[in-house]
């Protein structure tokens, strides 16, 4: 990890939403400077601090600084800030975007960049809150390696593992590839959960059999308690999930993925949504399933609820 930066060496933050706030948080704590910028002004006014200042718009953030994270929440946004920015960026700058976008809207970006003069590296993130807070996050990147190289002292402020797996919009559809699979992993957990309960199994132990199985995933262990309260307090919501597979299915448009079991989850979150739960965790479908199940919170068995 690189050492603190001083004031020549600013860090520009743009977004300052769950994910990028943490990381904020944990590059200063790790000794470096920043000016960040958030259109939700107290969401960047909460992150204040001594090495942490609150820039008044995105290109008074970024003005002289020659390292620029972005956080956005997605395509419309992402383009709008980058193309609002182009003329404040200087020639030379790496610019750092960790969200998860569409390759289309990140090709699009590149191509503004790059008559800026701006090095681009697509950097979306892997991980939740709790790592981001621990550190430990993975970045997903594809880009200029030596834009990773000069990013990378920073990013290990908040990032324990790397992967650069292309030059262009590679890391886009990776990090789209593992949200597929982590929202489909709800679907399938929920459906299984409520074969077993209409068998009698009790949904602890079921959980329990299944972590020390070879299906058993850190996911999963990471949902238990979540799926045993019948809570579903959001750590990633069910609309955050639909505009991810939203991102997915155009995709594959494009492309020519087949996408039979996409399609089909995409719609259980439709329901979910439409049900009152689109802000509740996305392994609330566990829910959706008990209910078509006649099945009461907290029971097993073939008891009707």
């Amino acid at each position: 990890m690189s050492g603190p930066t001083g004031a020549g060496d600013r860090i520009a933050w743009i977004g300052t939403g769950k994910m990028g706030a943490e990381m904020v948080r944990r590059l200063a704590e790790t000794g470096h400077a920043l000016l960040v910028y958030d259109r939700l002004r107290d969401a960047a006014k909460a992150l204040a601090g001594e090495r942490v200042l609150v820039a008044t718009d995105a290109a008074d953030a970024v003005r002289g600084c020659e390292l620029v994270f972005t956080s956005l929440p997605d395509d419309p946004v992402l383009e709008s800030v980058i193309g609002g920015l182009a003329d404040s960026l200087r020639p030379g700058t790496v610019l750092v975007e960790t969200s998860t976008v569409s390759p289309a809207a990140s090709a699009r970006v590149a191509t503004v960049l790059d008559k800026a003069g701006v090095s681009y590296l697509r950097a979306p993130i892997s991980g939740s809150t709790a790592t981001a807070r621990a550190g430990t996050l993975t970045v997903l990147a594809s880009g200029p390696q030596a834009a990773l190289d000069r990013a990378r002292p920073a990013m290990e402020a908040f990032a324990s593992r790397f992967f650069h797996v292309g030059e262009a919009e590679e890391a886009r559809t990776l990090k789209l590839t593992l949200n597929l699979l982590v929202g489909a992993m709800s679907a399938l957990v929920a459906e299984a959960l409520i074969f077993g309960a209409k068998g009698d199994l009790d949904m602890a132990q079921m959980l329990e059999v299944i972590g020390e199985s070879v299906v058993g995933t850190k996911l999963v262990a990471y949902k238990r308690d979540l799926l045993l309260g019948d809570t579903f307090d959001p750590a990633f919501t069910v609309r955050q999930m639909m505009k991810d597979f939203d991102l997915v299915l155009d995709t594959a448009r494009t492309s020519g993925a087949p996408m039979f079991l996409t399609a089909l989850v995409r719609q259980h979150y439709a329901a979910a949504d439409a049900q009152g739960d689109g802000l509740r965790d996305f392994f609330v479908l566990l829910r959706q399933y008990r209910a078509l199940a006649g099945l009461a919170v907290g029971s097993s068995g073939n008891s009707e609820g």
